[in-house]
């Protein structure tokens, strides 16, 4: 066999380097230079939110980049690349280079759910992508169009069972954790709800805003404006406790569904094959932001509380939500071809 990268004779020893060094770039075996990591990060840090502006992982994603890039030194810019329940921004960051130059808001829906719900999904959540850390967990909200006949879950319910055809209900996308947790709704109730999915939860409060669709159900972080403003009526929220972000909303329990907790978690990620050393300076600089008091706050306001602990914890969270979601999603029967 033919040495892959044999010198052609008559040809200058630079060039042969030069030819040898692209080729190797181009079959993705060349690391990342140690120099090019020592000086890390030399230029902005593009941030991939794999969706519209406006849901939760948009808006902590925005929280996260603000306070990343003043510890970092270099911008952190926000490029929302919707499409596929998040799938089509997130495929985008596994096939970058692992430079530490481009990173993934990742949101449980879309690294946990998801592959259970397509059946041919464009990355591998555990072997595509370096866990950075988790940023929090997300409290779910379901919400109404002011105008809409419902203003508690028990009206929810049975204005749904009376009318013909049901409510509808609009989310970030299909699979997605608030997907998921209005066909848990749907099955713990038995109220009669359709699903109308979207590129993302900041699209989904336009409609139901604008009184195109009765009800979201959404992360906190997208919905807390809408409903202090009475733009949008909160039903209630999916977790064991009312959020501080919104006290006055009773938790499903308090409203007549008791043991309803289904919560949502947002994280930061990078390609695979990351060097260590970026990777490390990543966490500590993401777990730096997770304790800031002011950065706090600004989440919590979101409905977001941190969760700073390191990339093994993450990885772990993720790989145990793998197989908790794939027994709910087959349960629901949803599935995408």
């Amino acid at each position: 066999m033919q040495p892959a990268f044999r010198r052609a004779r008559g040809l200058p020893r630079r060039h042969w380097l030069a030819a040898a060094a692209l080729a190797a770039a181009t079959l993705g075996l060349a690391p990342v230079p140690a120099a090019a990591q020592d000086g890390w990060p030399s230029r902005p840090i593009r941030l991939v939110v794999p969706f519209t502006p406006g849901g939760v992982t948009d808006t902590s994603g925005r929280v996260v980049a603000e306070f990343l890039g003043r510890r970092l030194g270099q911008q952190v810019v926000v490029d929302n690349k919707p499409g596929a329940s998040g799938n089509i921004g997130t495929a985008l960051v596994k096939d970058a280079a692992p430079d530490g130059y481009t990173l993934v808001l990742g949101f449980d829906g879309t690294m946990v759910i998801n592959p259970h719900v397509f059946a041919k999904l464009p990355f591998d959540t555990l072997k595509d992508f370096t866990p950075i850390g988790k940023i929090g967990n997300a409290t779910l909200i379901l919400v109404a169009n002011p105008d809409a006949p419902v203003k508690s879950l028990a009206d929810l319910v049975g204005v749904s069972k009376a009318t013909a055809g049901g409510l509808s209900f609009g989310t970030s996308g299909t699979g997605g954790t608030p997907h998921i947790a209005g066909e848990l709704l749907k099955l713990r109730t038995g109220a009669n709800l359709t699903h109308v999915p979207y590129k993302g939860g900041g699209q989904a409060l336009t409609d139901v805003v604008g009184g195109n669709i009765p009800l979201v159900y959404t992360a906190i972080a997208g919905a807390h404006g809408f409903v202090k403003s009475g733009k949008l009526r909160a039903l209630g929220v999916s977790s064991a406790k009312r959020s501080p972000a919104l006290p006055d909303v009773p938790t499903f329990s308090e409203a007549g569904v008791p043991d309803f907790v289904v919560d949502s978690w947002v994280g930061l990620l990078a390609p695979a094959g990351l060097p260590p050393a970026i990777a490390t300076r990543l966490t500590t600089e993401l777990n730096a932001v997770l304790n800031d008091p002011e950065a706090r706050d600004k989440l919590r306001t979101l409905g977001i509380e941190a969760s700073p602990g390191t990339a093994a914890q993450f990885r772990e969270e993720m790989a145990r939500d793998l197989g908790r979601y794939g027994q709910v999603v087959k349960a629901a029967g949803i599935k995408i071809d």
